[in-house]
């Protein structure tokens, strides 16, 4: 099969991806083998290829927004072929520690992930534990889910981190494929949401979707935050968007890699207290949560197509800013 792998991390300028062919992958026990149709080229995925997230095996195929269909199951696995399902971030939990037992398993210690432990989605097949793909519905088309499966899932769980009250202001800091999701949940659950971000082209789409204004990322919200959120990885934002919060705000920081960030001033960021809290990963049930609002109140994904030929233009793209929502790879281009 034709897939791309991790070669050589560093700068996109560099060629960190190398094209290969790979023997089409075994499910072990409890794993299906999917199918891949689209995959879904998450901000992570450029982490992981720039070397800003240490690779955790050589030459390993990234991309962990997939829909596909099952091809192939391995003993103790029962879902049967053509079955239509999405394979996420999260790939394993020991399902016993502390974590697991309280619900939190995204903090896991044993927790494994796809396209950063176990080969992902930049190929036409990979393999995944059952219990951890996502059941998908016949409609909407795959390009369309794919992007849920990551930059929905992660956003969901950030607006939950972000403790937004019924009814209020929302910063979102960024506007990539998670934000551009995040906002149309949070706008749908009545909240009124500011976007800032540096690129027009995604201001414009911001206001498009129904933010109540669009401005640069460092520019103050016309009205003081209840919440914020954090998708651009730059630590240089976060004394802007804790300056931003009014009186008992919180301010979550979604991305997994974050640039450093500058001191921070007591009473200019955290008195009154302001909160900063991390997002990790998530959970299945977040999964399960958003795909259920997303059947309810279906979101606006806004994509750009790739090939899987073109997976190195797609991260570079990412890289410089030149997608608006959510590059997608199809198999079939």
């Amino acid at each position: 099969m034709t897939a791309w792998v991790v070669a050589r991390p560093g700068p996109m300028a560099g060629g960190p991806l190398e094209r290969v062919r790979l023997p089409v992958p075994e499910p072990g026990p409890g794993e299906v083998l999917v199918k891949v149709e689209v995959c879904a080229v998450c901000r992570t995925d450029l982490h992981l290829a720039e070397g800003d997230l240490t690779p955790r095996r050589p030459r390993t195929v990234p991309g962990h927004e997939v829909v596909g269909r099952v091809a192939g199951r391995g003993p103790g696995a029962d879902l049967p072929d053509g079955a239509r399902v999405g394979v996420a971030w999260l790939r394993s939990t020991c399902g016993v520690c502390r974590y697991c037992r309280r619900g939190a398993e995204n903090l896991c210690p044993y927790s494994r992930y796809t396209g950063w432990d176990a080969d992902g989605g930049y190929a036409e097949y990979l393999t995944a534990p059952q219990d951890f793909v996502h059941p998908l519905p016949a409609e909407p088309p795959a390009e369309k889910l794919a992007p849920l499966l990551c930059a929905g899932i992660i956003g969901y769980r950030a607006l939950l981190r972000a403790e937004l009250p019924p009814g209020g202001r929302l910063g979102v800091y960024g506007f990539g494929a998670s934000a551009h999701l995040t906002a149309q949940v949070a706008i749908a659950q009545g909240a009124t949401v500011h976007v800032l971000t540096r690129a027009p082209e995604a201001r414009r789409l911001a206001l498009d979707l129904g933010a109540a204004s669009a401005g640069d990322a460092y520019d103050a919200p016309p009205e003081p935050l209840d919440a914020a959120i954090l998708f651009a990885p730059v630590g240089d934002l976060v004394p802007v968007a804790l300056a931003a919060l009014d009186r008992g705000g919180t301010l979550a920081v979604a991305g997994i890699h974050l640039s450093d960030i500058p001191s921070l001033n007591y009473q200019e960021h955290l008195f009154q207290e302001r909160t900063l809290r991390s997002v990790t990963a998530n959970t299945r049930a977040d999964g399960r949560a958003l795909l259920e609002h997303a059947a309810r109140s279906p979101l606006h994904v806004t994509t750009m197509p790739y090939g899987l030929d073109e997976a190195g233009q797609a991260l570079a793209d990412l890289a410089a800013d030149r997608i608006t929502g959510a590059a997608v790879l199809h198999m079939d281009a």
